[in-house]
């Protein structure tokens, strides 16, 4: 390698390799990435990974929800899911 090259980094791999990174991370840390640079913050953008921190189940939560939940991505999902009450069944404790 000669002074005129540099060594390979993070973004020189295809999107496709820096989402699966992502998709080993937890959801604070995808989170981070995406603001270091703009090829990250695509990637940890996509639905592709914030599913991955959804629930299992999360098309019956939002199916049983009482008031509509709105979203247009995942990570937008993903965040109206884990920081605010999202109330189920009517309002009724069901077991």
């Amino acid at each position: 390698m000669t002074e005129s090259d540099t060594a390979p980094t993070i973004f020189d791999l295809p999107e496709g390799c820096v989402t699966d990174i992502l998709l080993i991370m937890s959801p604070r840390d995808a989170f981070i990435a995406a603001s270091i640079s703009k090829a990250l913050n695509l990637a940890a953008d996509s639905d592709a990974v914030w599913e991955r921190f959804l629930p299992p189940d999360y098309h019956e939560i939002i199916a049983r929800a009482v008031s509509p939940v709105v979203f247009y991505s995942k990570k937008q999902l993903y965040h109206r899911l884990s920081e605010s009450y999202i109330i189920l069944d009517r309002g009724y404790l069901v077991s």
